[in-house]
């Protein structure tokens, strides 16, 4: 499992710049209509979510690369950062799932998925901001 992290020196600049594009991804989904794009957003919300785990790795001096390379990644999560529990570790691989659905499947997720997750997914995203911040500072 481990040939899938690479260890890499810590980068603040790039961290900054990918938090920067995050916060601009977030702006973005509250212009996107759910009830038209609702598989978008998910899309969307997912990569915000892999994008913060993937500064989390940057500032600890990591990056993944290849097949398995977002699950290897929400792996480094749980083993390093126990203020993610259990649930929403699960949580965010099945973002994952869902997000490799939409992807490679053509699945549509209906506007129901996105207003019964909103908020789990919204905490997910502030916790791993709140990381991220910590890490920068």
């Amino acid at each position: 499992m481990e040939q899938d992290l690479i260890k890499i020196t810590p980068n603040k600049e790039k961290a900054h710049s990918i938090f920067k594009m995050v916060k601009i991804t977030l702006e973005m989904i509250k212009q996107i209509d759910k009830s038209k794009f609702p598989s978008n957003i998910a899309k969307e919300y997912y990569e915000v979510v892999r994008e913060l785990i993937s500064i989390i790795l940057l500032l600890d001096g990591y990056k993944t690369i290849g097949e398995g390379a977002h699950k290897r990644q929400i792996e480094y999560l749980e083993a390093n950062y126990k203020e993610f529990n259990k649930s929403e570790i699960a949580f965010i691989d099945d973002l994952r799932i869902t997000r490799n659905k939409i992807a490679y499947d053509g699945f549509f997720v209906k506007e129901s998925y996105i207003e019964r997750k909103l908020v789990d997914i919204q905490r997910i995203i502030e916790k791993l901001k709140e990381t991220v911040k910590n890490k920068l500072n």
